[in-house]
């Protein structure tokens, strides 16, 4: 089969993209019902944060090994395995009845959730050639984006009208049905192996890994991830509704609306900022003007003491979705930055300075809001847990400045 040249590609390309924006989904659809974990499981902001946190860091504990696999044995198997494992993780949390299993599910959930993105940007490489490639993933992060906006006032619906064990267990059920899916697509109908014996060799992984280690490109594209992702993903998945609701006084409903125009936004952002980078070929300037935007709208909330006019927020959020969009650039300057067989083992060392800020966030800020509830304050609590995206976003300027560009064919 051509692969990057038949038609069949492009059903490879929707069912990839389909099986992402379920998984994807799972990462931020706990934050809608942080009040009712806390009032179901008699625990507190800390223990939230804390199984908001499992799942990242288990995701991002997991990123170099993924590469390291996935530049061996190739991507379709752990792509596969990885739909269904976050099809069982949601199932499970949907049945738990003590706050381990809860614990237990995102862990699942976050193994699963590792295998995706890495092994995506393989997958896409293999199907679709350069030049298709700096466009499509822009468009692939976008579909993480409506993953994302899924669990808002979708899942919020649902969890109104059927309660959130029944929308999460529907939710798992699919994301297994993606996986067969996958299976079909990615083996059975290619008439491929479920694993593929690579470039990377055993005897020089660790070679590698040592060359990209002390890379400076590595090491600045890392801190870059770090800032664009991380307090934004962090935030959204744990704190964003919550604050929507006690801050605001909005419902439920209307505080996951809050976030869905953050998403719009992403959505936008993500093939917008790809083309633009493809245009001008180049992608550090437009990487930088995003940064900056960035850290003045999660400073502009601090100016207003953690309550900004609401149709300000609006706005703020809006534009960092937006300039969130600008991730998926990460990965375009992967592929020009590094050796192909390098390239899952690079994507997966970038995706682990992403998600690690999203492992931070969520625990930093709960610790931050368990220490104002108890005096009751909780407007101070927010105010002051804002100050960790504000850091985070000056540690992803940083490395973004840092960043040689490569310039290429418009």
């Amino acid at each position: 089969m051509d692969k990057q040249n038949g038609e069949f590609r492009w059903i490879v390309f929707a069912s990839v993209l389909c099986s992402y924006l379920l998984m994807s989904s799972q990462r931020t659809a706990p934050g809608l019902i942080t009040d009712q974990l806390m009032a179901d499981f008699s625990v507190t902001a800390t223990t939230i944060g804390l199984v908001t946190s499992i799942q990242f860091f288990v995701y991002t504990a997991l990123q170099i090994p993924m590469g390291i696999l996935a530049d061996r044995y190739g991507p379709n198997f752990f792509l596969i395995a990885g739909a269904i494992l976050t099809g069982l993780g949601t199932i499970i949390y949907s049945l738990g009845t003590h706050e381990f299993t809860l614990f237990f599910a995102r862990i699942l959930t976050g193994i699963g959730d590792a295998t995706v993105w890495v092994n995506l940007v393989l997958i896409l490489g293999q199907w679709f050639n350069a030049k298709e490639f700096t466009r499509l993933i822009g468009v692939a992060g976008m579909s993480g984006s409506l993953g994302f906006l899924l669990a808002t006032v979708p899942f919020s619906t649902f969890i109104v009208f059927v309660g959130w064990r029944k929308t999460f267990l529907l939710a798992g059920i699919l994301l297994c049905l993606c996986g067969v899916l996958l299976y079909f697509v990615l083996v059975k109908k290619p008439n491929k192996p479920l694993f593929e014996k690579r470039g990377m060799q055993c005897e020089n992984t660790w070679l590698v890994l040592k060359r990209i280690l002390s890379n400076r490109q590595a090491w600045a594209i890392f801190l870059s991830h770090f800032g664009v992702v991380g307090a934004y993903l962090g935030l959204i998945g744990s704190w964003a509704v919550p604050y929507g609701m006690e801050i605001y006084g909005l419902s439920r409903t209307d505080a996951s609306q809050l976030i869905m125009i953050s998403l719009v936004g992403a959505l936008i952002g993500a093939p917008f900022l790809s083309w633009l980078a493809s245009r001008i070929g180049m992608i550090k300037r437009p990487f930088v003007v995003f940064h900056l935007i960035l850290l003045f709208c999660w400073s502009s909330i601090l100016l207003f003491h953690g309550k900004p006019p609401f149709m300000f927020l609006v706005i703020i959020m809006f534009v960092i979705g937006f300039a969130f969009g600008s991730n998926s650039l990460t990965f375009a300057l992967v592929r020009i930055s590094f050796p192909e067989n390098e390239s899952g083992i690079v994507s997966g060392f970038a995706n682990t300075g992403g998600f690690l800020s999203a492992v931070l966030l969520p625990g930093i800020f709960g610790k931050i809001l368990d220490q104002y509830q108890s005096v009751g304050d909780v407007g101070a609590g927010y105010f002051y847990g804002f100050i960790t995206p504000v850091i985070f976003s000056v540690i992803g300027l940083v490395g973004v400045v840092y960043i040689k560009d490569y310039y290429q064919e418009k």
